[in-house]
């Protein structure tokens, strides 16, 4: 029963529709159908392949494009290589928004679903899965040669779904007279929606000069058009999507030694990142507004996600939604805004989600890795008494305390106990199992030198469910006290 249960909860992290939701891919049955494949898989002591490996990786996805989705696929050494199940999750988070009665429908009876894909690169896999799975139109954008060549080669190789994919290339014009008149067009149509949002007269926009001391405050973004000079006059779409760079270097980009998913300077890096990126998203959308059904991105760090819906609400957008991607330790975001009128009350996620709680480990020290800070959770609340199982495969330590384990938490919270002298004080006590404590904390890799830490509440109902959030940011303060480079502000 215990077992089942389990089960349920870590399926969560897949979305429900996707194809390898209850199917993991099996290396072993791949390697046995394709000859290729064959050389990366490793079959003791269990089927897997190295993820450091691009070749390996570059080959697992061709293969799984082919079996599952019965899609030609190919890229060159070096481009960005992405992993099929996680794409998918986009898509099937997509159609769930689309299918939502969130924001009102755009033509529904005009023809198919139409999704432009931002940087679509050489690898095409949006388009290709979006039109395969679902017989979405797309059209998908890129900058460089290369990944433009090889994106119409994709297409080209699947006639079953070439005619629903349109590649466009993006004139790369990005010098600063563009740059400072986006800003100008952004900053003064930021104003406009939020004088219209409240329906009264307001103040008059800030001085030029305070407006550009403003926008200084975070690092801009400078490269060719995302959405404004793309989008051609007249178009519309249902949503856009996008695989964003998530670096503001390649030294950035390179610390993570464990995978090898390839990936060009264009794919993986722009000055002030995956915040810089989507903050110029963000600024198109305000000029574009309802030309769009839906604004989505991907998102790398939590903390940039906090960040960015803060910035969507102050200018002025109908509706926020967020989702997270899991696939193995790896956690990504998805944010999706819109301009649309909503057709239904949006209840906050703030009220609904108080049992799921998480935060961001940032610039850790070069020796702490995901087991230590494991380590770390099971030392701080075993301290109290609290029983900790601790299971280093999946990344987890599962935690039942007692309401006397619970108050010791928080007593001690400030400071570390002795182990064994809590232990015994509290252990005299026997609880009824009913008043519990149960929680899970994860640990998931994140961007090069951060993790994310997220807990789990198992029983709402539970009496000492209300210590929660105080033990969980108890944890986070003891966590980034021990693991933490100092910040420099």
């Amino acid at each position: 029963m215990t077992r089942k249960k389990r089960k349920t909860r870590e399926a969560a992290t897949i979305h429900p529709r996707n194809k390898y939701a209850e199917n993991p891919p099996d290396f072993a049955l791949l390697a046995s159908l394709y000859p290729s494949f064959q050389p990366f898989v490793f079959l003791h002591p269990r089927p897997r392949i190295d993820w450091t490996d691009f070749n390996a990786t570059r080959e697992l996805t061709r293969v799984l494009l082919l079996h599952d989705h019965a899609l030609h696929w190919w890229i060159p050494d070096g481009q960005l290589c992405p992993t099929v199940p996680n794409r998918s999750n986009y898509i099937h988070w997509l159609e769930d928004l689309l299918s939502s009665d969130i924001v009102a429908k755009k033509n529904s009876d005009s023809g198919p679903v139409r999704g432009l894909d931002i940087g679509t690169g050489a690898n095409c896999i949006y388009p290709l899965l979006g039109a395969s799975l679902l017989g979405w139109s797309f059209v998908g954008t890129d900058v460089t040669d290369v990944a433009l060549e090889w994106a119409e080669r994709n297409v080209k190789s699947n006639p079953h779904v070439s005619e629903l994919i349109e590649i466009r290339k993006v004139d790369d014009i990005s010098d600063d007279l563009s740059t400072e008149l986006h800003n100008s067009v952004a900053v003064d149509s930021e104003f406009k929606i939020l004088n219209e949002k409240d329906g009264m007269e307001v103040a008059p926009p800030l001085p030029s000069s305070l407006s550009k001391e403003t926008v200084h405050l975070e690092k801009r973004y400078h490269g060719p058009p995302i959405l404004l000079g793309v989008v051609k006059d007249g178009e519309e779409f249902d949503f856009c999507m996008c695989n964003p760079p998530f670096f503001e270097s390649m030294d950035e980009a390179g610390l993570n030694p464990k995978t090898s998913c390839g990936g060009t300077p264009q794919e993986m890096v722009c000055p002030g990142g995956e915040r810089a990126f989507i903050s110029r998203m963000i600024e198109d959308s305000i000029v574009l507004r309802q030309t769009f059904r839906w604004y989505t991105s991907m998102i790398g760090k939590k903390s940039n996600l906090s960040f960015l819906i803060s910035k969507l609400w102050k200018v002025g957008v109908t509706v926020v939604k967020t989702t997270e991607f899991v696939q193995g330790q790896i956690c990504r975001w998805g944010l999706a805004w819109s301009f649309m009128p909503t057709a239904r009350k949006i209840i906050s996620p703030h009220v609904t989600n108080k049992s799921v709680m998480s935060f961001m480990l940032e610039g850790l020290l070069p020796q702490v890795s995901a087991t230590s800070i494991l380590q770390s959770v099971e030392r701080f609340l075993s301290a109290s008494g609290a029983s900790c199982k601790l299971n280093t495969s999946s990344f987890t330590v599962d935690i039942t305390a007692s309401e006397d384990h619970c108050r010791a938490i928080l007593k001690n919270r400030a400071c570390e106990v002795d182990k064994g002298a809590s232990s015994a004080t509290v252990e005299k006590s026997e609880p009824q199992p009913s008043s519990d404590l149960c929680f899970r904390v994860s640990v998931f890799q994140q961007i090069p030198g951060s993790l994310l830490v997220k807990g789990s509440l198992h029983h709402k109902s539970s009496p000492s469910a209300g210590s929660f959030s105080l033990i969980f940011h108890g944890l986070e303060e003891f966590l980034k006290a021990e693991s933490c480079k100092e910040k420099v502000l």
